[in-house]
């Protein structure tokens, strides 16, 4: 399949170090940005850090620091923590970069000059961690939901983003774009904002500076500095080289956010009618995932709660991690991280399973065929199922990737998986070999083949699910270049592309069993 792909992250708040919740959202990213290039399609992953704000300028001065500081240090920890972790991002953005300041005053000035920004007095009440007003209805006991904070109240005047003129567009446009925002549950949240009794207006887009100094100047009023909000939405114009940047029609024209749940708003509502407004097409799909909690509760770093990256991939293996991240949550749904699930799920599904038969394939491939991948002899019907599921799998595994089915492309692998293991058994080649019955070795041949060439099959599909493991294998298969030239699904659903007489070796235990303390 050809075309294009353009995927991003949120930018994510630099007033504190990556947890699983910034994470999960990497993963889902990066899986899909892997898989879109294996696919042959001009691929484009971006994230980064959004650095302007109150709540920076808030944790600078308890530190006593300036906020370029305290940017530039979490911004770094993201950076080198996403780094570290073997993301394939293209471009890590900071709101701080030059040309991002200069796309955010153009565009500024853009709307400003089309009438589309008044100066007015409001009054309501304000979150800091938020960084916008709340109406009543938003209130959770009087307080932030996602804070567990007070309100502020606050009366100042502002400029203002006429969004409500863009309300109508924007209903309409969700109405007949069902895809626009995934899964249903977030499109149908949205309509329910941009009803007229819903308490939601214009933007604030503006403040001032007598009140705060850390943000992008406005181009027609140096009083005041750009809303943290309308600012961090435009980098996904700047990631792009926008207006003019030679891919930047392309990309922009196969775009897709991912989020969590927490900024549905102005990701489904703000941004929508900002990208109007400048008189560009909006993003082509907004992708929402629910949270990760840990004891009932969301991950947070407010709440003290927060599951570090680095330690789960010095405990357990990134890839693991990963695997039980896109395994375990239903995209758009919520779900629970205990390190006990997460152990239950390794020794499941990667040791007793798919590492289990990586092993056993080629622990039998060294001991009866001479370590090379065997000559088979005429396939069966057994053999016929097996490829037939392969090539079932490669198709199921695009279309839930391209859904956002992460789980159920998951469980369609480890099924495969599941396949192949019957059918050793079934074939049982170690009792035939032990006997040197007749035909003994053209049937041991046939049955390793048939296991060889699924192992390379699983292998390019678990790939973007876990970049680290699908090289092992392959490396053991004696194709270690084979990721290069691959095309998915169509090299997946195709069978019989590993050569006979390709040497192999069995390695070490892929994914150690996991032994838990009773």
């Amino acid at each position: 399949m050809t075309g294009a792909f353009y995927a991003t992250t949120p930018i994510f708040y630099v007033n504190a170090e990556p947890h699983i919740g910034h994470t999960y959202t990497t993963v889902v990213v990066d899986t899909l940005a892997r898989y879109h290039r294996l696919a042959g399609e001009k691929t484009f992953f971006l994230t980064g850090s959004d650095e302007h704000g109150e709540k920076i300028a808030e944790v600078a001065l308890e530190l006593g620091e300036t906020p370029q500081a305290v940017a530039d240090r979490y911004s770094e920890a993201f950076s080198r923590t996403w780094q570290t972790l073997g993301f394939s991002f293209d471009r890590f953005i900071r709101t701080t970069d030059p040309d991002h300041k200069q796309v955010v005053q153009n565009i500024l000035q853009k709307i400003y000059d089309a009438g589309e920004i008044d100066f007015r007095e409001y009054e309501g009440l304000y979150c800091i961690g938020c960084e916008r007003f709340f109406t009543e209805r938003d209130m959770v006991g009087g307080k932030c939901p996602d804070h567990d904070r007070p309100l502020e109240s606050r009366k100042e005047s502002n400029y203002f983003f006429k969004m409500t003129h863009h309300f109508e567009w924007l209903i309409d446009y969700i109405n007949s774009h069902p895809d626009f925002i995934r899964p249903d549950r977030y499109r149908n949240e949205v309509l329910g904002m941009l009803r007229e009794d819903s308490g939601l207006g214009d933007l604030s887009i503006s403040r001032p500076k007598s009140r705060l100094e850390w943000g992008i100047e406005l181009p027609f009023d140096t009083d005041y500095i750009c809303y943290v909000w309308f600012d961090a939405l435009i980098n996904y114009l700047t990631g792009i080289g926008y207006p003019d940047g030679p891919d930047f029609a392309t990309l922009w024209g196969a775009s897709q956010h991912f989020i969590g749940k927490d900024i549905l708003k102005p990701h489904a509502v703000f941004w929508p009618c900002m990208l109007h407004a400048i008189g560009l097409e909006p993003y082509q799909r907004l992708n929402v995932h629910g949270f990760w909690n840990v004891d009932d509760r969301k991950v947070s770093k407010s709440l003290g709660n927060k599951i570090d990256p680095l330690v789960m991939r010095d405990k357990y293996g990134f890839d693991s991690f990963r695997y039980f991240l896109l395994r375990d949550m239903a995209f758009g749904t919520d779900s629970d991280f205990s390190e006990e699930a997460l152990v239950t799920r390794i020794n499941a599904d990667l040791a007793n399973n798919l590492g289990n038969l990586v092993s056993r394939t080629l622990n039998m491939t060294g001991r009866f065929c001479g370590g090379n991948v065997p000559e088979p002899g005429q396939p069966g019907a057994q053999e016929q199922a097996v490829a037939d599921a392969a090539a079932t799998a490669a198709g199921q595994v695009d279309a839930h990737l391209r859904s956002c089915e992460f789980h159920r492309a998951l469980e369609v692998i480890q099924g495969l998986v599941d396949t192949v293991n019957r059918y050793l058994e079934a074939r049982a080649p170690w009792k035939l070999a032990k006997q040197k019955a007749a035909g003994w070795q053209a049937h041991v041949n046939t049955t390793l083949y048939t296991s060889c060439e699924a192992l390379r099959v699983l292998s390019l599909l678990v790939a973007p699910f876990m970049p680290e493991t699908a090289p092992k294998i392959l490396e053991r298969l004696g194709i270690p270049d084979a990721l290069a030239t691959t095309r998915l699904p169509d090299d997946a659903a195709t069978w019989g592309s590993l050569a006979p007489g390709t040497p192999t070796s069995k390695g070490a235990p892929l994914f150690p069993r996991i032994e838990v303390e009773s």
